[in-house]
């Protein structure tokens, strides 16, 4: 009976079935296969989850100092373009306004003078000139009288005396003459004076109006007005406070123009090219939204650094690099009014296994074909 149950037991040990052994080689030979895939054949769609929305968005400031006299819109409003967000005391700056317009009144009015100054002096030059054409006239018969009692004192008919009066009138004559004519030309010199003068006044005018348009451009700027149309945030305006030029007084994220920031590994950009539809979900909400990529940057996002990584040593050690992809939201998605920047997203890239090389090699007319 021992013997019995023992060949039994030996007979049962050497038909113990192969197939577990077959499964395990089946599910080790499936694994390295899957594996080999991931590894080496190129995938059409390109994901990441490093990528997070963003946007250029405007930091609000003053552009003059002033107090805060009033602020007119909370924290996380909307805005819109050209809207009055804050304002400052406008009465230093209407007080400057004020003065200017006065001070080019004044100058105005120099200009009207040495208008009216300048055209007056063409009439005296005429009446200088009509003078020394009287003074001529007197000469005349001033050397006529001198040559008659000239002749006549010769003769011993007329009186010597009524001679050397003649003679004096003469000269008196024409000396009255040299002043008229010296006159005349200063009356004439004078007329340039004052064309330059009115020119000099001219550019007063034109600096008083210079000066003029700043001050209401300062006065102007103590409303203190939405760049864009956005989104209010990181809001410190308080009323009271004393700011300067500059100061950040809040921000404006203009939501509309946010886009997605994806930092691809250097290896996936021979299959991404601008165009190209991403789907974009957005973790916060568990929503997909539809995107198109960009641009492909033009550095890593390690060279924008403030120190930028350098190889140039004796222990480099190779790392693969990653490119912030811009991508860009499709429109009219009634979605897109959730988004905020920062939020954290999960890009996929629908490359159809594109070759960026060969677009690279491409020329400009076949690379504008359909």
């Amino acid at each position: 009976m021992t013997d019995a149950s023992a060949s039994d037991k030996d007979g049962t040990a050497k038909r113990a079935p192969k197939w577990p052994w077959f499964l395990a080689a089946g599910v080790i030979a499936v694994f390295i296969i899957v594996v080999l895939w991931i590894v080496f054949v190129p995938k059409a769609d390109i994901t990441t989850d490093d990528a997070y929305i963003t946007a250029h968005y405007s930091v609000v400031a003053p552009r003059v100092s002033g107090q805060i006299v009033s602020v007119n819109v909370d924290d996380n409003q909307q805005v819109q373009a050209g809207q009055v967000l804050a304002t400052l005391d406008p009465r230093d700056y209407q007080t400057a306004v004020d003065r200017a317009q006065a001070q080019l009144a004044r100058d105005q009015s120099q200009v009207a003078n040495q208008s009216a100054l300048i055209e007056r002096q063409p009439s005296e030059i005429e009446q200088y000139s009509a003078k020394a054409e009287e003074i001529r006239a007197r000469i005349v018969l001033a050397q006529q009288d001198a040559r008659r009692y000239a002749d006549l004192a010769s003769t011993g008919a007329g009186p010597k005396q009524q001679y050397q009066q003649a003679q004096s009138t003469l000269r008196a004559e024409q000396a009255q003459l040299e002043a008229a004519v010296a006159a005349m030309a200063s009356s004439r010199h004078q007329l340039d004076v004052l064309k330059a003068q009115r020119a000099a006044a001219d550019a007063s005018v034109k600096a008083d109006e210079a000066a003029l348009a700043q001050a209401r451009l300062n006065l102007s700027y103590t409303n203190i007005v939405a760049p864009v149309d956005g989104m209010v945030g990181e809001r410190s305006a308080q009323v009271g406070n004393y700011v300067g030029p500059g100061t950040a007084l809040m921000v404006v994220v203009p939501l509309s123009e946010a886009y997605v920031q994806a930092n691809y590994r250097e290896l996936t950009l021979r299959h991404i090219l601008p165009g190209q539809p991403v789907t974009i979900h957005v973790d916060a909400f568990d929503i997909d939204l539809q995107g198109v990529v960009a641009s492909v940057p033009p550095a890593t996002g390690a060279q924008f650094q403030a120190v930028p990584p350098t190889n140039a040593t004796g222990n480099f050690t190779k790392i693969v690099q990653r490119l912030p992809i811009k991508i860009t939201f499709n429109p009219d998605q009634p979605l897109l009014r959730l988004i905020r920047l920062g939020l954290s997203v999960e890009t996929t890239v629908h490359t159809d296994l594109a070759n960026a090389t060969d677009q690279a090699n491409m020329t400009p007319h076949q690379a504008a074909l359909p």
